[in-house]
């Protein structure tokens, strides 16, 4: 864990320091649970009523909030994102020491740097290489061609497939498959037919990919996940999806093939998008979605529907199922009212 003063932080950050800049810090909390040598935060209006009562030793807060706080402040037009770099910062990720562990499997042709760290029991195949400063989990599998760029930390237990490649800084945790085969099945007279998975993973610079996530190769040509894309925990994505740039995705989601997702999107847990889609850049789809169509303007959608008393919900899928029935009847009624009248013909 760093230390710094506040008068540090703001000249680090581009900060706008309102009180002592020689107070020392040592970490971050919560507004509620601050101690007097912690940074707290304030980001959502719901917590303000913590403002006034809490210890820290400064409080990172929007101009309009500065005036509330009882306790130094730091401004910033974006205090949640301020919060997250002073975090990083006071409380850095352990140094791996470079070198191979006597466990670890690794192939006479893969080529690992020097500055690297390979963890216990790790296997890595044939011609695979292994950038500056990479850290690998224990128990990880790079495939034969696998490629891993700079500063890049994978933990316990990733498995990147054959032929797989993860850009810099990237963070890849546990349980993480990339480079599975696609679900390609073709259907014959006598069942189904494997369809051959010959594309890979490509993935960009600073992405990162949370525990379980799944991303199976393209049939043929790749499937890419691009620069400072944030995927959440048990996300599945199928073969030849593209993500754009920028986009962070939340839990649970799955995207079926082939379908495209731009840039700076933002997609809400369990979402289900369909296949052969395409999703335009700067959309948001709120939780529990189900993505049918192509989205092609920028916006917010949601087809969701909220929870409801069972009783009441009953009473509206009654409804639902005679939906049908009483349309019919609608454009019956609407076709009778367009009829020439005979009496007045």
């Amino acid at each position: 864990m760093a230390e710094a003063t506040l008068g540090q932080l703001a000249a680090r950050f581009g900060l706008v320091l309102q009180g002592d800049p020689d107070v020392r810090v040592t970490g971050v909390a919560t507004l509620r649970d601050a101690a007097p040598d912690t940074v707290s935060f304030l980001a959502n209006p719901r917590y303000r009523r913590y403002l006034a009562q809490t210890k820290a030793a400064a409080v990172l807060v929007d101009a309009a909030a500065a005036g509330d706080c009882t306790v130094a402040a730091l401004i910033s037009p974006n205090p949640y994102a301020a919060y997250a770099r002073i975090a990083a910062w006071l409380h850095p990720e352990p140094v791996a020491p470079p070198g191979v562990h006597p466990s670890a499997v690794v192939d006479a042709s893969a080529r690992i740097a020097a500055s690297a760290h390979v963890g216990p029991h790790v296997v890595i195949e044939a011609d695979a290489e292994v950038g500056e400063r990479v850290v690998i989990g224990p128990g990880s599998v790079l495939g034969a061609g696998a490629r891993i760029g700079a500063d890049t930390r994978l933990a316990a237990r990733v498995t990147l497939y054959r032929g797989v490649r993860v850009g810099q800084r990237c963070i890849l945790h546990s349980g993480a498959v990339l480079g599975a085969d696609g679900f390609g099945i073709a259907q014959d007279v006598d069942g189904w037919v494997k369809v051959p998975q010959l594309g890979s993973v490509v993935v960009g610079d600073d992405v990162e990919i949370g525990a379980n996530t799944t991303i199976d190769r393209g049939a043929i040509e790749d499937t890419v996940i691009g620069d400072d894309v944030k995927l959440d925990n048990q996300i599945q994505i199928a073969h030849n999806v593209r993500i754009g740039a920028h986009t962070a995705i939340a839990g649970c989601v799955g995207i079926s093939g082939s379908t495209t997702i731009g840039s700076r999107c933002m997609i809400g847990g369990a979402v289900g998008i369909a296949g052969h889609l395409e999703i335009a850049d700067n959309v948001a789809v709120l939780g529990l979605t189900l993505v049918s169509r192509s989205l092609t303007k920028p916006g917010i959608y949601s087809s969701s529907v909220p929870a409801m008393e069972a009783g009441q919900w009953r009473r509206v899928v009654a409804r639902l199922r005679h939906l049908d029935e009483l349309f019919g009847r609608v454009r019956a009624l609407e076709g009778r009212r367009t009829d020439p009248d005979p009496e007045h013909s």
